[in-house]
């Protein structure tokens, strides 16, 4: 019965890991062409400097009278570059010539005073140590260098591929929420309409034992019997209660942990086997708590049940109850086959079983009521293999308590 279950969670799974596979993808594919864009702008920069230094290096030489180049080609060269700064220095470093820097004093860039030579040179000494330098030689005691910086549209394009990120990033969780918030939408549809149905289904064999309940003891039947069989079948209306109670928010009253764990482990007690000792160490002090009673007795039930699952048909069981600080708490330890810590918070999800027979929904259905009907928590506080498990509840104790 579990494999379809089974089979729906394998495929929940790497449908999961299908999307952030093909999400990375996409996210490396823009980053790749957005890489690539930046290098062969950046290229192109280079090359425009290369040209500028070649009519710089063809200036030098026809004011030496070894070039009969047009200057005022050259000096159009020189002057359409309107986007790229630029630094020419000699060779001791003195600066000849800046152009497309944002000089903090505008009114001084002539004249060039103080507060701009030292901003030109502050950026001289950071672009001497990159690559952006392109050596000018033109002739005996003509040697030139030319700095440039990133334009501003190179500088903003660099910037691209992580603003990039951060989109796809936003939209792949965003996505990801969606798709995981429709797919709790889903299964609690599923759980509701599971739930009320079995229900629905179990009230009229529960109405026709009830009637022949009380006609058992006319026919003869001991009273011990009967009344033995009485119980079961309460146990049954109970049962066909809770069931009932799935999917629509169930009235919290104020009520003793203590009472409802008691309850719970008493009626256990005598319905699991002899060989598995049950004991319940109830606090000393009352617990006072918001619950719907018979659904965390069901919750109790539930762990307990597997509990003795866990074990080859001998061993021990301990229910604690006890409070820490502004809440109470439920232990429930076992001695059984233990839980490897990979699959401490798997073991709430439907599905997971390790029988051969079951849905594996009764860890799934108590942390649903623990944590959206009571606003408390369950989880494995601790478990070794081979030596046992303890499952932990906490629940918020009543304000004053």
């Amino acid at each position: 019965m579990p494999a379809p279950l089974s089979l729906s969670a394998a495929v929940a799974r790497y449908g999961k890991v299908i999307f952030v596979v093909t999400a990375a993808a996409v996210v490396g594919m823009f980053m790749y062409v957005s890489t690539r864009l930046v290098a062969d702008l950046s290229e192109q920069e280079r090359e425009r400097m290369q040209i500028w230094a070649d009519a710089t290096r063809e200036i030098l030489r026809t004011a030496d009278g070894a070039g009969g180049t047009d200057i005022d080609f050259l000096l159009r060269i020189i002057e359409s570059n309107t986007t790229i700064p630029v630094l020419l220095t000699d060779d001791a470093g003195n600066i000849l010539q800046h152009r497309n820097f944002a000089l903090p004093d505008p009114s001084d860039s002539l004249a060039l005073g103080d507060t701009n030579r030292d901003y030109l040179r502050d950026r001289l000494a950071a672009l001497a140590h990159s690559p952006n330098v392109i050596d000018i030689d033109a002739g005996p005691g003509m040697h030139q260098h030319l700095y440039y910086e990133d334009s501003t549209l190179l500088k903003r394009l660099s910037f691209y591929p992580y603003i990039i990120i951060v989109v796809l990033a936003a939209f792949v969780v965003a996505v990801y929420l969606a798709m995981r918030s429709s797919k709790r939408a889903e299964q609690n549809k599923v759980w509701v309409g599971l739930s009320k149905e079995t229900a629905h289904q179990l009230g009229t064999p529960i109405s026709s034992l009830m009637a022949w309940m009380e006609i058992l003891p006319e026919m003869g039947l001991d009273h011990a019997t009967v009344s033995e069989m009485d119980k079961d079948v309460r146990r049954l209306s109970t049962i066909a209660s809770r069931f009932s109670k799935i999917g629509s928010v169930p009235k919290l009253d104020p009520a003793d942990l203590n009472t409802i764990v008691g309850n719970a482990a008493t009626y256990m007690a005598t319905r699991i086997s002899g060989r598995i000792s049950l004991e319940a160490h109830l606090c000393d002090r009352r617990l006072p708590v918001m619950a719907c009673a018979p659904l965390f007795e069901w919750v109790m039930e539930n762990l307990i049940k597997n509990a003795v699952d866990a074990m080859d048909g001998s061993g021990s069981i301990t229910v604690t109850t006890g409070a820490d600080h502004s809440r109470a708490f439920i232990e429930v330890t076992d001695t059984g086959k233990g839980i490897p810590r990979k699959n401490f918070k798997t073991v709430f999800q439907p599905g997971y079983t390790t029988k051969k027979r079951g849905w594996g929904l009764g860890l799934a259905l108590a942390r649903r009521i623990v944590a959206q009907y009571h606003r408390g928590s369950i989880f494995v506080k601790a478990s070794t293999p081979g030596r046992g498990t303890t499952f932990r509840i906490e629940l918020p104790l009543i304000d004053g308590e």
